[in-house]
């Protein structure tokens, strides 16, 4: 059972965290899962647009993801909306957003690092239940660690950590009705490039996929894997 469970933002995380859950629901690790859904391989993690780029100059073959409308270099936008339809059958993808990404890189250090959306959270508690982590700190990455969304997400997997039978319902309303949400639905309104109409939607999804995404250090790149 799980004794300490704290929720930091990243400014305030701990150096000696053990166990992190980087938290992005809108959008960049729904987009994520959806891109592991879709076949990827691998997620390479980019702190910035120059770092995608390098990444991408060193993996050719890999598709480029950012945050905002669509930009030359780039691929395709951190939308799950997109990502839900393209075909990415052993496809490596370089990813890089605002809040997610950048989440991920400064929680690296810890011994495990996972990363979280509604749409992955069951499969995560059911990680985090197994590997018997006494500790774990939830990382809200939206907002420096206020973001409504996210912060429902990290309290929906510790409660299924502690009851699988825990009902999503109660912490979806909370995201659903969050500032994020209602940013990405006026860009919808407003036509805004790099939004899908059903991105909240698909950031919303509860349990949709049966995997955990984990990150891991290889050669000092940070990037991201699935299992079941």
């Amino acid at each position: 059972m799980i004794k300490d469970a704290r929720f930091l933002g990243i400014p305030t995380l701990d150096a000696d965290a053990e166990t992190v859950v980087v938290i992005d629901v809108m959008r960049a690790f729904t987009v994520a899962a959806w891109a592991f859904a879709r076949g990827a391989e691998r997620i390479l993690l980019a702190s910035d647009v120059e770092h995608a780029l390098a990444l991408k100059a060193k993996h050719p073959e890999a598709l480029t993801c950012k945050d905002g409308p669509p930009a030359e270099g780039f691929d395709t936008v951190n939308s799950p909306g997109h990502m839900s339809r393209l075909d990415l059958t052993g496809r490596t993808l370089v990813q890089t957003t605002t809040s997610g990404t950048r989440g991920a890189l400064a929680a690296r250090h810890a011994r495990r690092v996972l990363c979280a959306g509604f749409v992955v959270a069951a499969a995560t508690a059911r990680t985090l239940r197994k590997q018997g982590s006494t500790g774990v700190t939830y990382l809200i990455t939206g907002d420096d660690g206020t973001a409504e969304e996210d912060l429902a997400c990290a309290e929906y997997i510790a409660a299924l950590v502690e009851n699988p039978a825990t009902p999503a319902a109660s912490f979806l309303r909370r995201a659903r009705v969050s500032p994020a949400a209602n940013t990405l639905i006026e860009g919808v309104r407003r036509g805004y490039r790099g939004i899908h109409p059903d991105d909240v939607d698909l950031c919303l999804q509860a349990d949709r996929f049966d995997f955990t995404i984990q990150v891991e250090d290889r050669d000092g790149t940070a990037r991201l894997t699935h299992f079941e």
